[in-house]
């Protein structure tokens, strides 16, 4: 079983990263593709995600999952919150009966130098080139993962990534916390976003309520 990591946040909550090794029959067994995916890679990590929120919860109604406009899935009636993310061969997942949750996984690659000025405000830059060179393209690759974890947490869209979601100084290592603030329509909520480094792949999740 390619279960990949696991953690059980606590006793309502739940995450796990699945490493793709099986072929798609394998996961429709389990879940259906509710939605037309011509890419068989996306398929399989669409089907990936969507079978490890059964993994974590047994009793998950994935057959009543909806899309909202701003493209985040949800439950009606909100039985579980959850996030789903994808890259490469991997899947990550978490879900919670009692939290608003957001996840996001990444591999760890240079292109992520590209956009670092698009969604870090220039105190978090600073914080960047504070590190030694070879940590710099590991970090941007997590402050983004951070950052995108935080968005789905919101899962209202319309957000300015340098500006809304912050990310304060921390001790970078390969696990911890990174201290953050979102902010927005004067509301200004303080968040602890957990993260993994591991095997070239950056992880972030993150659990609370957040501003309605």
């Amino acid at each position: 079983m390619p279960l990949f990591y696991q953690q059980d946040i606590n006793l309502t909550t739940k995450l796990g990263v699945w490493k793709i090794e099986e072929p798609e029959s394998f996961f429709l067994n389990a879940v259906p593709v509710k939605r037309e995916i011509t890419h068989p890679h996306k398929r399989l990590q669409h089907l990936a995600g969507r079978y490890l929120l059964l993994f974590l919860f047994p009793d998950f109604p994935h057959a009543e999952i909806m899309i909202a406009d701003t493209r985040k899935p949800f439950l009606p009636e909100e039985q579980y919150h959850f996030s789903i993310s994808h890259c490469g061969d991997y899947a990550a997942a978490i879900v919670s009966s009692s939290q608003r949750v957001g996840i996001d996984i990444e591999m760890i690659t240079p292109r992520i130098e590209k956009i670092k000025h698009k969604f870090l405000h220039a105190d978090e830059l600073l914080f960047v080139h504070s590190h030694d060179l070879q940590q710099q393209v590991p970090l941007l690759t997590l402050l983004w993962s951070a950052k995108e974890s935080m968005f789905k947490w919101w899962g209202n869209g319309d957000v300015d990534f340098s500006e809304v979601l912050r990310t304060e100084p921390f001790a970078f290592n390969d696990g911890g916390i990174v201290p953050s603030t979102f902010s927005k329509d004067n509301t200004h909520v303080p968040l602890d976003i957990h993260f993994h480094m591991r095997d070239g792949l950056s992880l972030a999740w993150i659990a609370g309520e957040s501003p309605r």
